[in-house]
């Protein structure tokens, strides 16, 4: 019947819920969410609907996913902050594809100030082999880094940042922050580079006249200085004038984005033009040679001694550079007399064979002079130079690797289009494609460029640097066609543009890496005006930007941006070879054309390229990356975003552990692995704080050390007491500096829990060797009887396990890490060998700065058969090979008889462990035996019950009072319990004999308390052994109280128990 009203109920489409059965809750929060989610066959999944979405809204959300604009916080604050996000003003879709996007700024950044400038120089110094070795290096290397670079932005969505959001977080924020840094140095050094390449260009070309400090009529050092504070002076004003137009606004730059490049790309269609017209039509560009030196033609209009004229011979403007006057027997140069004068072309043409000259590289010293390399002249090798001024001369020293660091700047700027990730429209697409095929074509136009220089232009003009032998013109523009204005006015608006982009883009790279917050020192710099723009960050750009103008050299510039970008382009290689031999779950690249051998390769190129440039610029780019990567490590902001870095150390990890599983450790090698055990009050605070303070005593902050504590229930119930609790030990850990882990542990009992963290902490062969846990406090209290029981439980597992234990006794006297002892000892009693743990702890605790200043003595007991005097050497010999200093004293214990007080204590033991055991029933138990003692008690009785117990108080000091003993025989056991609790029972107490056994144990600890007491009463701390448990169990309060007896009067005692093996070692 039932039934069937329900049936019908749910039939007849009454108002009422489907969950108004009886069998479902029926709230209306229930309700509620039923009708959200009826019909969709979800029914199963509601309670998880709160945290867990539907995959149709997940899919949704993500379908609506554009971009994130260019300087928008990160994508996973946008992922925690949806509806934050969902209120801000809707950002239009990117629309930027491969071309305009990617490939052109790449081709705008890779062509820069060197191909312009210096491309000649290189294939004249290097040589055609040589210089194409170094080009197909560095074209190799940034080839094989955008390879890498594809495979990490193609392997999910890349936010606005580009590089340095790829680098940080496949590396994570240690490498991030430090490669970023770098990154940005070296953006900051190329705009620097740009702007001097644009100021030689002015002075040197375009307006010579224009030099603040003239150059005219210096030679040597003067000249030098002179263009150097040339360069100084106006490379200022056009950094100041570029960071002006950068602070108004980028839209500015922008806007002339494309007439930069339209300048860079007319420039390099001109050289292939003129150099196709070299084939057909030679220029003419004729340079003059004395004998084998080339002359800076810039003074004189004929390239000859003298010239036959009407009125006969007459010297030109050349004899008077080199003679006292215009007259034919004028005394004049010995060199220029001893040779004659020789016009050649520059530029021979394509087809002209010159290549074969050119082919191997001729290398200079700085003030060497630049000479035709197959021809000769007349000189003595002792003869000075004289004019020095009249020749083009070497004006700096050249070498291989000095090529390398001058030439990489040039084919810098692969990374354009990921810094734009945040304007494409697939991004994932257009990064490896147009950067691919941008550095495809840049390389081509390099390696060519190498080929046809050399083919084309005379060996001597290709070393002359500043075409002072052409009439001081551009040497690139003597090739270009249809006028060398071309490559001037297009190089130098190249190099300017070049020079905006990098002052535009560096202040936004560092205010990245200010607003990720990992590096605290550089927060000021995320700030900025009110539409986002790098006003800080622009300021310390522009004055780093200063520092490498002030260099006010090219040739020295270009070899530390190298640094810090092949310490970049490294690590992106590094980041991909990572992600792909860890396998990650989470590296999926969409290009798929990638191998680790292939990113190995490039981060083993860059690393060979940085020492080839500058082995000490390379040393200064690491210790700053280093400094920077320690930095961030101890005061940066905890950041956790999957990087590589923490696969590479979870790999490592199991590999460790995988070794430590071969076999134990050596004894050389032991070092005390501790579990320590700690008890939570109710707030779920320790109760012994000095417990970790000693462990961070003990182990420095070396080796494992597990912090753990047990907790009483089931785990569902007291998940959140866990999760505080762990907290709680964290923070202390944090507090006391203790390097490790802590564990939580729930179970039905206290005793089944301490098991459990016995058992189960540590991980294969990283597992503890020794515990550390507190004495009992108030062990001798009635009510706390389970707490001691469990102690000596603990001591027989670690027994059984093999593990050392360390049992500090009154804990709270122990020094807090802040404290210092200025003298004082550590006492060592050595009474069994078990392991040499004594020995090797005090060592340890002496390594703190606790403990430095005391000095530590060893004392061992000597029988009456014992030679006291041979054992004092032996043991002095035993610590000299152990490398421990330590005085060392022998006790002698000579037999005694056994005292009637300590007879006394014994019986009074004995009869207090019976009394607790007849007593030690439940609340309801004992109330029944005292009202069954108290209806049989009658007068004729020997004594009552109260009597005796009271005179037997009465007789102790009140620390004695309720006391336990340690035997290995009772007179009774839980079954007779009851039995004992009559007057018959409690007159066989106080008639019973003290056990033999336990009377010569309580001697052995009175004198051997004794003996401690008067040696090492004023001793900071004593280590003594500690011995053994029981076996068999009802001997337990015996052991408790002959542990109190032996340590008693001592202020701080350290408990020791070996786990069973050697933990020192005389061998090396």
């Amino acid at each position: 019947m039932l039934f069937d009203f329900l049936f019908s109920s749910l039939l007849s489409g009454d108002n009422n819920p489907k969950e108004s059965s009886p069998f479902i809750n029926s709230s209306d929060a229930a309700a509620e969410k039923s009708q959200q989610y009826d019909g969709k066959n979800m029914a199963l999944f509601e309670e998880e609907m709160d945290t867990s979405p539907m995959v149709s809204s997940l899919l949704s959300s993500l379908a609506n996913y554009s971009n994130l604009p260019q300087g928008s916080k990160e994508h996973e604050e946008a992922e925690n902050n949806e509806a934050e996000s969902s209120r801000k003003k809707p950002v239009k879709a990117p629309q930027l594809g491969t071309l305009m996007g990617v490939y052109l700024p790449c081709i705008q950044n890779i062509f820069g100030v060197i191909l312009f400038l210096r491309m000649t120089w290189l294939v004249g110094i290097g040589g055609i082999i040589g210089t194409f070795i170094i080009v197909f290096m560095c074209c190799t290397t940034t080839m094989l880094t955008a390879i890498s670079m594809s495979a990490i932005a193609t392997n999910g969505v890349v936010p606005a940042g580009g590089s340095y959001y790829m680098i940080s977080r496949s590396l994570g924020p240690e490498f991030g922050g430090a490669v970023g840094i770098c990154f940005y140095l070296g953006t900051t050094y190329a705009g620097a580079m740009y702007i001097l390449g644009a100021i030689e260009l002015l002075l040197i070309y375009i307006v010579p006249k224009a030099a603040i400090f003239p150059l005219e009529g210096l030679e040597g050092a003067e000249a030098e200085a002179a263009l150097l504070n040339n360069m100084r002076v106006y490379g200022t004003i056009l950094l100041t004038s570029m960071a002006t137009v950068v602070f108004v606004g980028v839209k500015y730059v922008n806007k002339l984005a494309l007439v930069f490049l339209a300048c860079v790309i007319l420039s390099i269609l001109a050289v292939y033009a003129g150099v196709i017209k070299t084939g057909v039509e030679p220029p003419d560009f004729p340079v003059c040679l004395l004998g084998n030196r080339t002359l800076v033609w810039k003074t004189f209009d004929v390239c000859a001694k003298t010239v036959e004229t009407a009125n006969g011979t007459v010297t030109t403007q050349l004899w008077n550079m080199f003679c006292d006057s215009s007259l034919l027997n004028a005394t004049c140069d010995k060199y220029f007399v001893a040779n004659n004068v020789t016009q050649i072309q520059g530029i021979p043409g394509v087809t002209s064979g010159i290549w074969t000259e050119n082919l191997f590289g001729t290398y200079y010293e700085k003030g060497d002079l630049i000479a035709r390399v197959n021809m000769e002249s007349a000189e003595e090798l002792d003869d000075p130079l004289t004019n020095a001024n009249r020749y083009v001369l070497a004006d700096i020293t050249s070498f291989f690797t000095l090529l390398v660091g001058i030439y990489f700047p040039s084919v810098t700027g692969i990374m354009a289009g990921s810094n734009r990730s945040g304007d494409l429209r697939d991004a994932q697409k257009s990064i490896p494609v147009g950067t691919i095929a941008a550095i495809t074509t840049t390389s081509f136009v390099y390696m060519s460029s190498v080929i046809l220089f050399g083919a084309c232009i005379d060996g001597v003009v290709l070393r002359d640097k500043f075409g002072e032998g052409v009439h001081g013109n551009l040497v690139i523009g003597t090739l270009a066609w249809p006028s060398p204005w071309v490559i001037v006015i297009g190089s130098f608006f190249s190099t300017c543009g070049a020079g905006l982009q990098s002052l535009t883009g560096a202040p936004r790279l560092l205010q990245a890496i200010a607003k990720d917050g990992i590096v605290p020192a550089l927060r000021i710099f995320g700030h900025g005006k009110a539409n986002g723009e790098p006003t800080w960050s622009l300021l310390l750009t522009a004055f780093i930007c200063e520092s490498g103008i002030l260099i006010a050299s090219l040739d020295s510039v270009a070899p530390i941006l190298s640094m810090f970008f092949l310490m970049c382009y490294m690590f992106v290689n590094l980041a991909c070879a990572l992600q792909t031999l860890l396998r990650t779950p989470n590296w999926r690249p969409r290009f798929k054309f990638y191998h680790w051998t292939l990113s190995f390769l490039g981060m083993s190129l860059c690393l060979t390229l940085m020492f080839l440039c500058s082995w000490y610029y390379a040393i200064v780019a690491m210790v700053i990356a280093g400094s920077i990567y320690k930095y961030i490590e101890f005061a940066g902001a905890e950041k956790e975003w999957g990087d590589g870095i923490r696969g590479l150390s979870l790999s490592a990890a199991r590999y460790a552990l995988m070794r430590l599983e071969e076999g134990p450790p050596h004894t050389k090698n032991w070092r005390p692995q501790l579990l320590v055990l700690v008890s939570m009050d109710a707030e779920q605070n320790v109760e012994q704080p000095r417990l970790l303070s000693l462990t961070n005593q003990l182990k420095a902050g070396k080796g494992l050390t597990i912090v753990g504590t047990a907790l009483v229930g089931t785990y569902l119930d007291n998940y959140e007491h866990t999760q505080r609790a762990e907290q709680a030990l964290r923070k202390l850990m944090e507090t006391e500096k203790v390097k490790g882990f802590c564990q939580v542990t729930v179970s039905s009992n206290l005793r089944d829990a301490t098991s459990h963290l016995l058992q189960a902490s540590g991980l294969g062969g990283l597992k503890h060797n020794a515990m550390l846990v507190s004495w009992p406090r108030n062990w001798k209290q009635g009510d706390e009887h389970q707490t001691w029981r469990n102690f000596v439980e603990l001591v027989r597992e670690t027994t059984a396990a093999h593990l050392a234990l360390l049992v500090p006794k009154n804990i709270a006297a122990f020094p807090s890490n802040g404290e210092r002892f200025t003298e004082g000892h550590i006492d060592v009693w050595w009474i069994v060998h078990d392991g040499g743990m004594l020995m090797l702890l005090p060592f340890l605790l002496r390594q703190h700065k606790v403990w430095r200043k005391c000095k530590m003595r060893i004392f061992t007991v000597a029988q009456m058969d014992d030679n006291s005097i041979q054992m004092k050497k032996d043991l002095t010999t035993f610590l000299y090979h152990l490398r421990i200093d330590a005085m060392v004293e022998v006790v002698e214990m000579h037999d005694s008889d056994i005292s009637a007080y300590t007879y006394e204590k014994t019986l009074v033991m004995e009869q207090r462990s019976q009394m607790l055991k007849q007593i030690n029933l439940t609340k309801n138990e004992r109330e029944r035996e005292v009202q069954l003692i108290h209806e049989n008690t009658t007068p004729t009785s020997p004594a009552t019950p109260a009597a005796p117990a009271a005179s037997a108080e009465s007789a102790q000091s009140p620390g004695e009072q309720v006391q336990m003993t340690w035997t290995e025989k009772c007179d009774g056991d839980a079954s007779k319990s009851a039995a004992a609790a009559t007057p018959c029972g409690i007159k066989d107490i106080f008639n019973m004999k003290p056990n033999q056994s336990n009377v010569r144990r309580m001697h052995t600890a009175l004198r051997l308390n004794e003996a401690i007491i008067k040696k090492s009463s004023e001793a900071k701390l004593v280590l003594l052994n500690m011995p053994g448990p029981p076996k068999n169990r009802t001997g337990d309060e015996n052991y408790m109280e002959f542990l109190e007896v032996l340590t008693e009067g001592l202020n701080r005692v350290l408990l020791v128990r070996g786990g069973g093996r050697e933990v020192i070692t005389i061998y090396s």
